[in-house]
Order: C-alpha cells, then sequence, then structure tokens
C-alpha cells in the first residue's frame, strides 16, 4: 500500500519540470500578437516556474509579454539563435543585435546570437548595435 502513495509524489514532482518546449513552426501562434510562428531565426519561449511554455514569434514579442509577468514566475527565457534557427539559447546569456539589416518579424530588426563573437563577426558586414538581456530590457522600457 505504501508503494502506491510515492506515485503520485513522483507524478507531481516530474509535471512540474522547467524546460524548454518544442515550437510547432507554421502550426503554433504567438502568445503575445497571435501571429503564426513561422521564423526560426527570431521565435522566443518563456517557461514559467511551474514549466508552462509560451512561445512567441519574436524576441519584441517575449519583452512585451514579460512587462505584465511577475519575476519569481520565470523559469526560463529562451530565444532562437539566428544562426543556428530552430535552437533555443538562455536571453540572459546572448548577445542581440538590432539592425536593419536583419528584420525581425515584428519590425524591431531584433535578432540574437549564442556570443559576442558571432554579433561583432556580423556587424562586420553589416550596420548595427549589440545589446546584453539587461540592456536590450532597459532599451524597450525607453521607447
Amino acid at each position: 500500500m505504501r508503494k502506491f502513495l510515492f506515485i503520485p509524489v513522483i507524478a507531481l514532482l516530474f509535471s512540474c519540470q522547467v524546460s524548454p518546449g518544442k515550437i510547432a513552426y507554421g502550426e503554433q501562434s504567438c502568445h503575445f500578437c497571435r501571429m503564426t510562428i513561422v521564423d526560426r531565426q527570431h521565435a522566443a519561449q518563456f517557461v514559467n516556474d511551474k514549466g508552462k511554455t509560451y512561445n512567441f514569434d519574436a524576441t519584441e514579442c517575449l519583452i512585451n509579454y514579460l512587462s505584465g509577468v511577475d519575476e519569481e514566475d520565470v523559469g526560463l527565457l529562451l530565444v532562437s539563435d539566428y544562426n543556428l534557427p530552430e535552437s533555443l539559447i538562455e536571453a540572459e546569456s546572448a548577445t542581440f543585435i538590432i539592425s536593419e539589416e536583419m528584420p525581425s518579424p515584428m519590425g524591431a530588426n531584433l535578432s540574437a546570437l549564442s556570443t559576442k563573437a558571432e554579433a561583432e563577426a556580423i556587424l562586420q558586414n553589416k550596420k548595427g548595435e549589440t545589446y546584453s538581456w539587461n540592456e536590450l530590457l532597459q532599451y524597450f522600457k525607453e521607447l
């Protein structure tokens, strides 16, 4: 009888796991603007502290959505790596580029890269600016 009492506890522990989810490109809608998510280079994802995922068609939609989220409810903030479409990287460690030569779905011309070196390499051939996650949040607050 005691063995059966542990099954619900184990199920509860695994059901609240905070991990990235899969984005169904061309099928799912952005949680913020409701556009269909098709651009694999610019999608983003928010995972709350309970493990529920929210998908976005662009990092700027994620940022706008976060304005209504309490910090303690954040599990993961993920953005697509521009150089590796469909690969999600942690927003806090990404380097972001705003460049008119790299349009994004919502028009902010915002792209994420996994390293600052990758961002700087792109900017050798394109005009734009780099931002850390915190700098990017501040930039959007000032708009």
